[in-house]
């Protein structure tokens, strides 16, 4: 069974850092895309970034400079490095394995930067 478990989130000042995982079970990893999302109250769910099999990343604009994706395949751990964080930062996080199968989600993880 294909199941994404992600941790990291919580609450952070304007300007500080947090880092996001996700652990992957069920999948062949090292040859997966994955992706991080994310939705806020009141909006959609947006595509903050993904790195594919070889490393190659991709990012939203809002997000570009400021959030690194990586990867670990060893781990099956995927990560999401986020400095100056904004206010505007603020959802929860969701982990994303795109498959020709269909999209797996895990749970989410809040984050909220406020002062």
């Amino acid at each position: 069974q294909v199941r994404l478990v992600e941790s990291g989130g919580g609450l952070v000042q304007p300007g500080e850092s947090l880092r996001l995982t996700c652990t992957g079970y069920g999948i062949n990893f090292k040859i997966s895309p994955m992706a991080w999302h994310r939705q806020a109250p009141g909006k959609e769910r947006e595509l903050v970034a993904r790195i594919n099999s070889g490393g190659d990343t991709e990012y939203a604009d809002s997000v570009k400079g400021r959030f690194t994706i990586s990867r670990n395949n060893a781990y099956n751990t995927v990560f999401l490095q986020m400095n100056n964080l904004k206010p505007e930062d603020t959802a929860v996080y969701y982990c994303n394995y795109p498959s020709n199968a269909g999209n797996t989600w895990g749970r989410g993880t809040q984050v909220t930067v406020s002062s």
